[in-house]
């Protein structure tokens, strides 16, 4: 599995990565516009990500525009719904409009709120078909 940990904060971005690092390959970006040029250049190498963990709140692009610019770069190129990439938005942000906006509006795939813990997340790939 190919993962993307897209956050501004290090101590998160580290937490991720010891949890991912189990079930595959990680990259690191700390912001959206990071995010979408490493989104970009995977698919331009012929590996895309699997799974993309993304915080909302950052500096540049935040994680929202982000997340609706990567769907519409799969638009783009005519990937089916079922092969986009998982995006599971990590944040802080637990109002529902934040939520609203990342899963109806953004086509984010999960959301979970920070701190995230080994079992959440561990949980949330078994769900979305990413490990066993």
């Amino acid at each position: 599995m190919r993962v993307l940990i897209v956050d501004d904060d290090f101590i998160s971005r580290r937490l991720l990565q010891k949890i991912l690092s189990a079930h595959g390959e990680c990259d690191i970006a700390v912001d959206g516009a990071e995010a979408i040029k490493a989104f970009e250049l995977a698919w331009g190498e012929g590996k895309p990500y699997d799974l993309i963990c993304m915080d909302i709140v950052m500096p540049n692009i935040d994680g929202q525009q982000a997340l609706r610019t990567i769907r519409e770069l799969e638009g783009e190129r005519s990937i089916h719904y079922a092969h986009e990439v998982k995006v599971i938005m990590t944040t802080s942000l637990t109002d529902p409009e934040s939520v609203a906006d990342a899963l109806y509006k953004g086509g984010a795939t999960a959301y979970l709120v920070k701190p995230i813990s080994r079992s959440s997340l561990v949980n949330e790939l078994q769900k979305l078909g990413l490990i066993e």
